[in-house]
Order: C-alpha cells, then sequence, then structure tokens
C-alpha cells in the first residue's frame, strides 16, 4: 500500500508545470519562437554579473572541501551575519545572524513555517488568490487551509470576511505581497490594520496568531511602490523570503527565514522551526549560494525589464478589451478571462500556442495569470495572436 496524497502529487503535477510541459512538446513541433508561453515565472533576465564573479571567485580561491562540504544546519554563521547585516541596512530590521535560518528557497522557508507551527487542530488562513503549492504545504503539514475569497476590485484584503474566519483554532496568516498572481502589493496602511486585527484576536484568544509573510518578490515593484517590513508592525512575524526573483536564480534554491526578534518565545518558535527542517530533511541550504546570496543580497536584477513587459501587456491587453487590475508588483498579470470558465478560456488559447494559466488554480475563478518575466519580444509577437483569440469570442 502507498499513500494515495503522494501518488496523486506525485502523478498529477501542477496546471503551471503541465502548461510549462506542454511549451516544451509543442516548441519540437512547431518551433520555439512560435510558441506564447506565459506559464511559469522562470525570470528571463540574467543576475547581476557580481553574482557570477562571486561564485568564481569563491570557487577559486577557497579550499573546495569547505566551499562544497557541509554547513550548519542553520546557514553559515558568516553568511547569516551578513545578511541579517544588509537587512538591518535596509529596513532597520534589528536582526542578528541567529535570527535567520537560511533555507532551499522560499518554499522550504513556508514549510519548515507550517511544520514547525502545527499542532493538531491547526488552521492558517489564506487570500485568495494564492499560489496554489500553500495548500499542499498546509496539509501536507496536517493541518488547515481556511481560504478567503478574492475582493476582485483590487485583490486587497477583505477585513470582514478575514475577522470572521478567525477562531480559536487559527495558528496563521498567511500574506503574500507583492501577490502571486495578482501583482497586488499591501500598502503600509493595510498591514498596520491587519496587525491590529491580529493583535486583538490573539489577546482574546489567548495565544499567538503567527504573521507569516512570503515575500520573494519584494524588490520587483513599480510606480513608487514599497512592500513594507512587516515586523515592524507585528512581532508575531516570521519572514519568508527567496533570491529566485530579485536576483534571478530560481534554480539555485536559496532563501531564509527571519523570526521577529520581539516575537512570544522568540528562541523557542526559532527551534522549532529549525526542527522542522530537520525532520524534513534539508540538511542545510546549498553551501556555494548561501556565500553568494550573502555578498550579493543588495543587488537586484535588471527589474527594468519587467516594468516595459508590464505596460506593454497592460496597454495592448486593455485596448482588446481584456479587463485587468494594475499590479503594483511582481512580474504577473491577473486579467479577468473572456467567458466565466477560465479553464475553458485557457483551453482555447492553447489553440494558438497561446500559455495561459487558468485562475480557478490559484482560488480566483474567471481569470487567469500571465507570466510576463519573458524576453519583451514574445510579448510583441504575442500580441497579435492575443487578438485572434478576442477575435474568436467577439465573432
Amino acid at each position: 500500500m502507498l499513500p494515495e496524497r503522494m501518488t496523486a502529487l506525485g502523478t498529477a503535477r501542477s496546471v503551471i508545470r503541465e502548461l510549462f510541459e506542454f511549451g516544451k512538446e509543442r516548441a519540437a513541433v512547431v518551433g520555439p519562437e512560435n510558441v506564447f508561453d506565459f506559464s511559469i515565472g522562470n525570470p528571463s533576465v540574467p543576475p547581476p554579473p557580481q553574482v557570477n564573479e562571486a561564485a568564481i571567485r569563491i570557487l577559486s580561491t577557497q579550499d573546495p572541501v569547505l566551499t562544497h562540504g557541509y554547513t550548519s544546519a542553520g546557514g553559515d554563521a558568516n553568511a547569516r551575519a551578513l545578511l541579517a547585516g544588509s537587512l538591518n541596512r535596509r529596513f532597520g530590521a534589528g536582526l542578528t545572524g541567529d535570527d535567520l535560518y537560511l533555507t532551499v528557497g522560499a518554499a522550504a522557508a513556508l514549510c519548515c513555517c507550517f511544520h514547525g507551527l502545527t499542532c493538531p487542530g491547526d488552521e492558517f488562513v489564506v487570500f485568495a488568490p494564492y499560489f496554489p503549492e500553500y495548500q499542499v504545504f498546509i496539509e501536507g503539514a496536517g493541518a488547515k487551509m481556511v481560504l478567503i475569497p478574492a475582493e476582485v476590485e483590487g485583490f486587497q484584503i477583505s477585513f470582514d470576511a478575514l475577522e470572521a474566519a478567525l477562531t480559536p483554532c487559527t495558528k496563521g496568516v498567511v500574506v503574500n505581497s507583492p501577490n502571486n498572481p495578482s501583482g497586488c502589493v499591501y500598502s503600509r496602511e493595510t498591514i498596520q490594520r491587519l496587525a491590529g486585527l491580529l493583535s486583538r484576536k490573539s489577546e482574546e484568544y489567548g495565544h499567538p496568531i503567527y504573521l507569516i509573510t512570503d515575500e520573494p518578490y519584494r524588490e520587483i515593484v513599480y510606480d513608487g511602490a514599497k512592500a513594507p517590513w512587516v515586523p515592524h508592525f507585528y512581532d508575531n512575524t516570521i519572514v519568508c523570503y527567496s533570491y529566485s526573483k530579485s536576483l534571478s536564480l530560481p534554480g539555485e534554491r536559496i532563501g531564509y527565514l527571519a523570526v521577529s526578534p520581539k516575537a512570544w518565545e522568540h528562541k523557542l518558535v526559532y527551534a522549532a522551526l529549525a526542527g522542522a527542517g530537520r525532520s524534513l530533511g534539508y540538511v542545510n541550504a546549498p553551501a556555494l549560494f548561501q556565500q553568494v546570496a550573502a555578498e550579493c543580497a543588495a543587488l537586484t536584477s535588471d527589474l527594468s525589464v519587467y516594468a516595459e513587459n508590464r505596460r506593454l501587456l497592460l496597454e495592448g491587453l486593455r485596448k482588446l478589451g481584456f479587463r485587468c487590475v494594475t499590479p503594483g508588483g511582481t512580474f504577473y498579470l491577473f486579467p479577468q478571462s473572456l467567458e466565466a470558465d477560465d479553464v475553458a478560456f485557457c483551453q482555447r488559447a492553447k489553440d494558438y500556442d497561446l500559455l495561459l494559466v487558468p485562475g480557478s488554480g490559484f482560488g480566483c475563478p474567471g481569470h487567469f495569470r500571465l507570466s510576463y518575466c519573458v524576453p519583451t519580444e514574445r510579448i510583441r509577437r504575442a500580441l497579435p495572436v492575443f487578438a485572434k483569440l478576442a477575435e474568436r469570442y467577439r465573432a
């Protein structure tokens, strides 16, 4: 006998991955230039040159036994100290290296949170639209995911719905800002209001409600938007971060979780999350890229490419009749589909080798996600294809 849940997860890829694999198959048939793949958030701009320079220097000058050897489970002490210093300079975070646990990307950071915090009967609140793997991670930890329906006018938090969803079983609330897939960025005022609500409810229930912030798109913002440093507003915050997007390093799998030093029983919380990493078999984050990330933490890739891609798509799609909330960050657009059935709409788009992700997978039917971290030329060539799709609906 094998666990049905695990065999199902192993045989049924996510919709995003299915489209990504379909795109590779179609490229072999019609040529890659004729496949307009907007499915996956794989950065199209290279890392800043300092990333390769740091890696080459480390590989060329350090003892290879040390470079490629195990680090402490929570990460190399020097790398953690450098990363804490970078966050302190940027945000006044008040962190030490001992507040950081280096992880195999933000996914591992989130899994450490859910596994490290969950007791029997616990619930985690998530806002739609949401990254689909949240449900996999939360249920894998033995907890229940409670979904707040999307506020589709601007994809901000519906505080009435949130307050109604909070119960004594609520162990944590997950926020993802800038948001995948909507691009929404929560304002300082929104975070303050959220912090106030969670503080009141924590006091009412007699236990802390943890605020888990998933922030891999923190630096990818537009029009003067800023993603606030959430621990400034709420003590029981755990920040989950990845360098996959800001440094264009998704395949290197390097990130961290940071436990606010003001969190209730801070050291015990950190120990629980570290214990979860141990139980999940993470051992340690990639040793080489712990050092690279620590040296390059204040840098970003050329994010202006994404700003131009966003402009082209927003202007082009709106001219064709698509309705879309302007994203304040990330490299995703989340327009309304041209029919209520977003799955059927995205299936029709595949007839034109236009690969779009249905919004239903993000808990928000009637929309679709379009990842614009692609070469700008692909967008220019895709807009006439979108026009053909839109004409099909007009006809």
